[in-house]
């Protein structure tokens, strides 16, 4: 299971801004494979995981948006009643939280994945690996 490279950015929560910063990506070519905006007291916090980090983080350093990057988990789940609760149950059982989550299309082939901001990526990746290595023989 991959970890992969989550931007965040600041955005005033006005009219226009995520639309220039979704902009200057696509003018460089860089595509958003996943994102989550959360209103926060006047501003705006945009998550996103695009196809070249190293890239965005170019674009964004150029034109002046500050982003803030960490790494996340990111995990494909079968599409079946209960793989949410599972994976969710065991990262309580080993102590590691979730701080949010949200979701997005792997580049290239649509395929849905899941993104986790989590506490310990290292222990979560392992975890994570292991798990779906069972189920997929299961």
């Amino acid at each position: 299971m991959p970890k992969t490279k989550e931007f965040s950015v600041r955005l005033d929560d006005e009219p226009g801004t995520l639309a220039e910063l979704c902009n200057v990506l696509a003018d460089g070519k860089v595509n958003i494979v996943a994102f989550q905006a959360i209103p926060m007291e006047g501003d705006s916090l945009f998550r996103f995981i695009v196809d070249n980090p190293t890239k965005a983080k170019s674009i964004l350093d150029t034109n002046k948006f500050k982003p803030k990057e960490k790494e996340v988990v990111q995990v494909k789940l079968p599409n079946t009643p209960g793989q949410l609760a599972r994976v969710a149950s065991q990262l309580a059982e080993a102590d590691i939280n979730i701080n949010y989550t949200y979701c997005g299309n792997e580049a290239g082939t649509n395929e849905p994945f899941l993104i986790f901001g989590v506490d310990d990526v290292p222990r979560s990746v392992k975890l994570l690996d292991k798990s779906l290595a069972t189920a997929a023989g299961a």
